[in-house]
């Protein structure tokens, strides 16, 4: 099992970091050999990738990258924004000065990154942000919604490549001055409409014709608000 876990998570890193493209059809003899182990493990590595959702079955036995899709994205970020803005509801009143310290350290991270365009350090400051916004909610939540922001990161890789420059945000001041007021509705409320802002601009990329019209009534049950998608940087010779 321990060799299962080891394939998994390597498989896993490659296909959420897009080294490893939607639709490829994955090799397990080249990475059997890559890995160094057999085929053994690296199936049971595959069939939890599989119901994680990230490779599906292929005809004659192969197995490929799920394909990236809008209606995926939608359904993940419908989860996301109604599951992650209660789950901050219900951590900011837990928040201690240490933990509103550490989301400032995020906050001054993130920031010195965008300045010299370095998204992986960006990336993993980012990830910690979020985890620190909703901790005190709970290990089972906190488990799951580590798991949806892993999968959105395959997106938030599309619209790098598409539109660079646009992973840099000012809405996390806004939720960290919320928590630190202890304003649980507009926390929740700011969250849901950061994460509907990543949400309907990888949509649009994606498929400008798409109406994520399930995502824009979560937002909006979550106390969010619709950003104008007019606003939203255009696929490269797509008219505005």
């Amino acid at each position: 099992m321990k060799r299962a876990l080891v394939a998994y998570r390597r498989v896993r890193a490659a296909i959420l970091h897009g080294e490893l493209a939607p639709g490829h059809v994955l090799s397990q003899v080249a990475m059997a050999a890559e890995f160094g182990t057999s085929r053994t493990p690296l199936r049971e590595g595959l069939r939890l990738l599989e119901g994680e959702g990230l490779v599906e079955s292929a005809p004659h036995k192969r197995v490929r990258v799920a394909p990236l899709s809008p209606e995926d994205l939608e359904q993940l970020y419908v989860l996301r924004v109604t599951l992650e803005a209660e789950a901050l509801r219900l951590s900011v009143d837990r928040f201690a000065s240490e933990g509103l310290a550490r989301l400032d350290g995020c906050l001054a991270e993130m920031a010195h990154y965008v300045q010299t365009t370095d998204h992986g350090r960006w990336a993993v400051a980012h990830a910690s942000f979020h985890r620190l916004l909703t901790a005190s909610a709970g290990d089972r939540v906190n488990r799951l919604l580590g798991e949806l922001f892993d999968h959105s990161e395959r997106y938030r890789t599309l619209v790098i490549g598409i539109a660079p420059g646009s992973w840099g945000s000012d809405s996390h001041l806004g939720l960290v001055q919320a928590c630190q007021t202890r304003e649980r509705d507009r926390a929740a409320g700011l969250l849901a409409s950061h994460l509907a802002r990543t949400g309907l601009r990888t949509v649009e990329l994606l498929d400008p014709d798409y109406d994520a019209a399930s995502l824009k009534l979560a937002v909006v049950d979550a106390g969010g608000q619709i950003i104008d998608m007019s606003a939203l940087p255009k696929r490269p010779g797509q008219q505005a």
